[in-house]
């Protein structure tokens, strides 16, 4: 498995770039910005970008989506729960202080337990509704990763304070979902440090 994670945009949100090795066929996670900067990683690895997989609609994990379909003619895929907010990218915009991306289109919507695959990879869906409706996770149970996008952190959890938010139904993602992992899974969050499940179990105080 070809897995690099990079820092983009002015929220430094984290995009993952997934490739198999066999087959050349890639997806990436959460292209929030800096669209260059991933297709430069996909050429260095003599990838063919087949899925773009969002976690969820915030303009910070989706702000680059359609330039990168554009320059690899990959899919568009993201869970119908956010569809709100892909109608507010514009307000988005400029309540982050960003450039309005325009109409994002969809060509898959993600439902939990559905199968992303690339190649001999295959990640599973995780419906893990709280930071927005539509947030979701994808677990690499074969690698023992998991792109958690703004459902956990590194000792903290997403807000749940913009539209679409709900505190009770992200605790509910975390306990009936997220830990129910193995501890040895490691986590790549939307922003900030990677860390494990086992060490957000023990350390996390959301968890507690």
């Amino acid at each position: 498995m070809i897995h690099e994670v990079v820092a983009l945009g002015p929220f430094q949100s984290n995009c993952s770039i997934v490739g198999d090795e066999q087959s050349h066929e890639a997806m990436v996670i959460d292209p929030g910005a800096e669209v260059p900067r991933i297709l430069a990683i996909v050429a260095r690895h003599g990838l063919q970008v087949k899925q773009i997989v969002m976690t969820h609609a915030h303009i910070d994990h989706i702000g680059g989506a359609m330039r990168l379909k554009a320059a690899t003619g990959a899919s568009v895929l993201l869970n119908e729960g956010d569809s709100a907010l892909l109608g507010q990218l514009f307000l988005q915009a400029q309540w982050a202080g960003m450039e309005d991306p325009g109409k994002v289109e969809v060509d898959r919507y993600l439902k939990d337990g559905d199968k992303v695959t690339v190649g001999s990879i295959s990640g599973e869906i995780l419906l893990t509704p709280g930071h927005s409706e539509g947030s979701l996770c994808i677990y690499f149970a074969k690698e023992k990763k998991l792109i958690a996008g703004d459902t956990l952190f590194a000792g903290s959890v997403g807000r749940t304070d913009l539209p679409g938010g709900s505190y009770e139904k992200l605790m509910n993602s975390l306990r009936t979902k997220l830990l129910t992992l193995p501890d040895d899974v490691s986590v790549v969050p939307g922003h900030g440090q990677l860390t494990t499940i086992g060490k957000e179990r023990v350390f996390n105080p959301f968890l507690q």
